[in-house]
């Protein structure tokens, strides 16, 4: 009998086989942005026909609501839109999928080959029609505690996904949840830390830098700012205002320090410290470039409040340079991630000798030696600083 030919047979992926891999081939990727984008690519493979699909998470960043990813066939990686906290107020958002998700629905089901006038309304699905798809799933993404985010899956094949198609995806969702919840939670941990430590100390915490006394020694440019007559300001005016107040004050300050490499360890009150290290050669000048950016931003904040009968608002900045102990300081149960040390101080001392000498800004001779040749400044004189035995020569810049 004659033996037919031997030829390799290659079986086509399937929806199976995509599970595995959600469950347990991403686990070295950190990114969910990522991992979604591979997941469509590997639905294509298995005969899904995705052409379209989203995920929109929920993250309570201080800014923005969430972020919505979005992957499109033809496209290498998701898209990544941040989403802002008034979006429910918004056309685009009403009578969204999105809204009947959040409102209890278990399921948004759209054949898009029908005649619009028999379905839903709405922009979105306008948009897909016009883009030659057929068919649009929406369903809840369900995280621990029943906090719930939304996946969407949509097709251009004729006919739309057919019962199989659905079953598969319907399958996924589980793990995806899982998967998902894994890295927002770790965004969400990241983002705090930025949040609340500034983002080079929240990276270093995440890396396991939370023993308390460890640290290390940081040659730095220290600046210290404070809001002059602020007792009096909380004293007297209503506290929302006094909260608006304040949010300005840290806006007009904060934005281009962060813009110019330094970095926001504390706020204190109505006061804030910041360090830009001298590891990056131009620290001291990106120092003085963002002061002279904040005193603009100021002005323009006092000009936008004496619109609303509210009085201007001055402050006084301290800056000196120096090694700084940069770690974790505190009690047992409770650490601050900060810097501490003879250097800290002075800048804290020439702030408040800004309000006696009548400057905005003072600097330090050991500061105003590293840039003088790029700046302008005025030299003030010498003069006692509590808590230094020798008098300190003092240099103003006015921006």
């Amino acid at each position: 009998m004659d033996m037919l030919p031997k030829t390799d047979h290659v079986t086509a992926p399937s929806d199976s086989d995509v599970l595995h891999w959600l469950t347990n081939e991403t686990r070295d990727e950190r990114f969910i942005d990522n991992i979604f984008a591979e997941l469509c690519f590997r639905l294509q493979r298995a005969g899904v026909p995705v052409k379209r699909a989203s995920l929109h998470i929920l993250i309570h960043h201080p800014q923005w609501l969430g972020a919505r990813i979005m992957w499109v066939d033809g496209m290498r990686e998701a898209e990544i839109a941040r989403v802002d906290y008034d979006v429910r107020e918004r056309s685009e958002y009403i009578g969204s999928p999105a809204n009947e998700i959040h409102d209890g629905a278990a399921e948004v089901r759209e054949n898009l080959e029908r005649d619009p006038s028999l379905g839903r309304t709405h922009a979105v699905f306008d948009d897909m029609r016009a883009k030659g798809l057929t068919d649009y799933v929406a369903w809840p993404l369900y995280h621990t505690l029943g906090k719930r985010h939304i996946v969407t899956f949509a097709t251009d094949r004729t006919g739309g996904f057919d019962e199989a198609h659905i079953a598969g995806l319907l399958k996924l969702l589980p793990v995806l949840a899982l998967v998902s919840e894994i890295r927002v939670k770790n965004r969400l941990a990241r983002t705090l830390l930025e949040t609340y430590v500034g983002s080079h100390a929240g990276e270093l915490i995440l890396a396991g830098a939370t023993r308390r006394g460890s640290g290390t020694t940081v040659r730095a440019a220290i600046m210290i700012c404070d809001l002059r007559d602020f007792t009096r300001i909380s004293d007297n005016w209503p506290r929302d205002d006094v909260i608006d107040l304040l949010n300005g004050y840290f806006d007009a300050m904060s934005e281009p320090i962060v813009r110019h490499g330094g970095e926001i360890l504390k706020f204190m009150g109505d006061g804030l410290l910041a360090i830009f290290p001298l590891s990056q050669p131009t620290a001291c000048a990106n120092l003085l470039h963002a002061v002279a950016e904040a005193r603009q931003a100021m002005a323009a904040l006092n000009e936008r409040n004496s619109d609303t009968a509210r009085a201007p608002l001055n402050y006084g900045i301290g800056v000196h340079v120096g090694d700084v102990m940069y770690g974790n300081i505190g009690s047992r149960t409770r650490l601050d991630f900060t810097v501490i040390g003879p250097a800290v101080n002075m800048a804290s001392r020439l702030e408040a000798l800004t309000k006696q000498l009548g400057r905005t800004v003072l600097l330090s001779r050991a500061f105003a030696e590293i840039v003088e040749s790029e700046f302008e400044l005025e030299r003030v004189g010498e003069y006692p600083v509590r808590g230094f035995s020798d008098p300190i020569e003092l240099f103003a810049y006015h921006g």
